[in-house]
């Protein structure tokens, strides 16, 4: 059977355009300008937090050995003015992995902080903190303010941000198996080296914003606090953007309590590949 040559250009196309998926490494892209959480949210005043520094633009994890490098790209340079030692200061990431796309398996809550949930059938089984505090103090603030999640969180043993690059090691322990059929979700925040209450060091989403708090949410624990995430199919197309919102989408009770959660979901996973290949037909 013949193939027209547009048939093969189009399949060509949404090939170069989809997420890049092997057995030992996974790749997602997220577009530019949405480092804005539900749409409305605003960065804090401080010149230290500069234009794309929580606007995610990819995201890698490639097994090698008994280890893992992780590589998160920001739509700006790093920089480190707070003197972390790492080559960032302000960025914080929470890299959630469903690693068996089973409904009821995982947790749908978030580490404290967050105000995040995630769907019944994208639950998480481990999560990765990265954060230019020492693995010391992100494992304790982990021990004593995340309870029975604490044993599913991974510190990486290394962490280096370079350019518009942050990278870090993990060890692989708990992760055996194939990334390529893994659920990801990147949760973009902020370092905040003196936390509120239980929150594990990230910094507060408030109805308007300061020198140290972002703008254009809820002073309660009602709003996400989430800047950036990965959304639709990890393609970087402006239809995420809008996907994005919809996850990140809240609503608040009248004494500040959450009425309707921020709610995510993975990109990437088993279904995905077969869900992409069946828009391509």
């Amino acid at each position: 059977m013949k193939t027209s040559r547009f048939a093969v250009l189009s399949l060509a196309a949404a090939l170069l355009g989809a997420p890049a998926l092997a057995a030992d490494k996974v790749s997602f892209k997220d577009p530019t300008g949405d480092d804005n959480g539900p749409g409305t949210y605003k960065y804090p005043t401080d010149t230290v937090y500069k234009r794309g520094s929580f606007d995610l633009t990819d995201f890698t994890f490639e097994k090698k050995g008994s280890k893992a490098d992780v590589t998160l790209g920001f739509n700006t340079t790093l920089e480190d003015p707070w003197k972390m030692g790492s080559g960032f200061s302000v960025q914080m990431a929470f890299i959630f992995i469903d690693t068996d796309g089973k409904e009821g398996s995982g947790s749908t809550e978030s580490p404290p902080g967050l105000n995040v949930k995630f769907a019944p059938n994208n639950g998480w089984e481990k999560v990765i903190i990265i954060s230019p505090q020492n693995s010391a103090r992100v494992k304790a603030e982990a021990g004593n303010k995340a309870g029975a999640l604490k044993d599913n969180i991974i510190v990486p043993t290394r962490t280096k941000g370079s350019g518009r690059k942050i990278n870090a090691t993990v060890d692989l322990a708990g992760l055996e198996g194939d990334p390529s059929q893994w659920g990801f979700q990147v949760v973009v925040q902020s370092n905040e080296g003196f936390p509120a209450g239980n929150d594990l060091l990230t910094r507060k989403v408030n109805e308007f914003e300061g020198q140290h708090r972002f703008g254009g949410g809820n002073d309660n624990d009602c709003d996400p606090h989430a800047i950036d995430v990965l959304a639709g199919q990890g393609k970087g197309d402006a239809s995420e953007v809008k996907a994005q919102h919809d996850m990140l989408s809240y609503e608040c009770a009248e004494d500040g309590s959450s009425k309707k959660p921020a709610t995510l979901t993975m990109v990437g996973g088993a279904a995905k590949p077969e869900a992409a290949a069946q828009e391509q037909k």
